[in-house]
């Protein structure tokens, strides 16, 4: 019995309510993209904005419960059922100045004048199960508590600011931020990493400019009800 040629290589899923067909190993945003729907967010490998835009809530074939995950990291499966998130910003500003931290001596007095929710930590783990990075975001926001800068920077050297550990937090601890601020932190009380230099050269001279004709960057006007 032949096989037809275009189910051998496409497969079929439902993307916010729109049956679309993508071909085998394509990224969730590229099969999005693909399928010519327009981009809504400002995606940072698209050429628009910033890394942590395509967070998604991906349901198997087969499975019952939902998980998160980045749309460029997550490759389109048979059956699958995806949905873009929306953004959750922070429950209230966190304001600091880090010309002000001269010494590590005061880092977890900043901490705690910055972030005083860290140390109402539940241990829920809704943080950690919410992260599409795989993060320990509980054990960086309790190392940041008592002071562990250090070792709290270190585990969210991946973190792409999706905010979805912000959205399931409890306490309002909004852990992305304060991962943030712990690695702003310590490069500002140490060498700054060479890669990290070299790309805010680049910013500055204009050589990271943004991709206004990117694929979905410019989406049709939503007509007026």
């Amino acid at each position: 019995m032949a096989v037809d040629s275009e189910s051998a290589t496409e497969l079929g899923l439902t993307f916010d309510g729109h049956a679309i067909r993508a071909r085998k190993g394509a990224s969730l945003l590229q099969a999005w993209t693909g399928a010519g729907l327009p981009l809504t967010e400002n995606v940072g490998c698209m050429g628009q904005g910033v890394c942590g835009a395509c967070r998604v809530l991906v349901r198997r074939q087969g499975e019952r419960l939902a998980s998160t995950a980045l749309a460029c990291e997550m490759l389109a499966e048979e059956g699958m059922q995806v949905s873009f998130i929306d953004h959750f910003p922070a429950r209230r500003s966190h304001a600091y100045d880090l010309h002000d931290l001269t010494d590590s001596w005061t880092a977890l007095d900043q901490i705690d004048t910055v972030f005083p929710e860290a140390k109402h930590c539940r241990h829920c783990n809704g943080c950690d199960r919410a992260c599409p990075k795989g993060i320990d975001v509980q054990r960086m926001v309790n190392l940041a508590a008592i002071g562990q800068t250090d070792a709290a920077a270190e585990l969210f050297d991946h973190c792409v600011l999706c905010n979805l550990c912000v959205a399931a937090c409890p306490e309002h601890i909004d852990p992305a931020h304060l991962g943030q601020f712990v690695r702003r932190m310590r490069a500002s009380l140490t060498l700054r990493p060479s890669d990290l230099v070299m790309r805010l050269h680049e910013i500055a001279d204009g050589r990271q400019a943004i991709d206004f004709d990117a694929p979905g960057a410019n989406p049709p006007p939503e007509a007026s009800p």
